[in-house]
């Protein structure tokens, strides 16, 4: 199949360009332009691997550049997106354009092309705190961030042209995904990175919110076992391990893999507004594991080694001195 994927370039979208090169498709890899010509996380895989994949540079903002990436694909992977909360508190209008208009804009031109299939990556952040738990996808959303707020309308949308259009779109919701080549704007890598350069005191925001936390390749995995699946078209579906850790607990199972003797230091800095903090995520997998064959295949102790020594060797690549937001 020819197939696009766009945040090729970012974290998960460098893994699941990966995995479907494995799986012997046609790949183009939709990255954001810079004058540097740099291609995110896609510049660290091997030569092999990069010479097989169509480099797209284009801004998902771009309605003509987008329009002109879709052409002759036959399944779209839409990932592109701005992800870290604490800064669409600061840039709430970029998350807007980014979000809610590169959406429609992936939409519109899947209509025009009459594209096959097409995945819009959704987030768990679109329920806020759970009102009851697991949570499935009959939830109730609630916007406690610019962020999922936009997540939620870029959401509504494709919804909308699947009804409208009938066009087959299935929106993936990952809860969260950690792993290699995830920025130290979210926790994992955060409490990693400050063990792995020799910190004492590791810096963290509130101790006591839960996750739901995906290993990225069985997020990956998800991402495949439901575009093989028909009866996933016109379909929310989680992606979960329905397990739950308090931030807390997760960080001294992090802190035992490297550094027991350090502790953990409560950083203003780092809380959310006290609205805005999603309290408890603790996601449904029972409607995935229905439509589709997967199963989570990492626990969250094999998952965090797995990214420890990854990160080990990878160390420079992070400014671990400063808080990423």
């Amino acid at each position: 199949m020819r197939v696009l994927v766009t945040g090729a370039d970012g974290f998960i979208g460098s893994h699941l360009t990966e995995a479907l090169l494995e799986e012997g498709h046609d790949v183009r890899a939709f990255t954001f332009y810079n004058s540097f010509n740099t291609w995110g996380w896609l510049d660290s895989l091997p030569q092999d691997k990069l010479k097989s994949i169509d480099i797209f540079s284009g801004d998902i903002r771009d309605p003509n550049g987008v329009y002109e990436a879709m052409q002759g694909i036959d399944i779209v992977y839409h990932l592109a997106a701005l992800i870290a909360i604490p800064f669409s508190y600061h840039s709430p209008d970029s998350y807007v354009d980014t979000n809610i208009k590169g959406t429609l804009n992936v939409l519109q031109a899947g209509r025009k092309h009459d594209t096959e299939r097409i995945l819009v990556t959704s987030t768990s952040e679109v329920y806020g705190t759970a009102q009851y738990v697991p949570i499935d996808e009959k939830h109730p959303y609630q916007g406690q961030s610019p962020y999922s707020a936009t997540k939620i309308g870029a959401d509504r949308l494709a919804e909308s042209f699947y009804r409208s259009f009938h066009m087959p779109i299935t929106i993936v919701r990952p809860f969260n995904t950690y792993g290699p080549r995830q920025s130290a704007r979210a926790v994992i890598p955060t409490i990693i990175t400050q063990l792995l350069t020799g910190k004492e005191e590791i810096k963290l925001g509130a101790l006591t919110p839960t996750r739901d936390f995906n290993y990225v390749m069985d997020t990956v995995e998800g991402f495949l076992a439901i575009d093989k699946s028909d009866r996933t078209i016109g379909e929310e579906i989680n992606i979960a391990t329905q397990n739950e850790i308090s931030i807390g607990d997760l960080a001294n199972e992090i802190i035992s893999q490297i550094k027991p003797n350090a502790r953990i230091i409560c950083d203003g800095e780092r809380l959310r507004p006290e609205q805005s903090e999603v309290n408890r995520l603790l996601g449904s997998n029972e409607k995935i594991k229905r439509l589709t064959d997967w199963e989570p295949r990492y626990t969250l102790k094999e998952g965090i080694n797995q990214t420890i020594e990854w990160m080990r060797y990878n160390i420079e690549k992070y400014k671990t001195d400063i808080y990423n937001i």
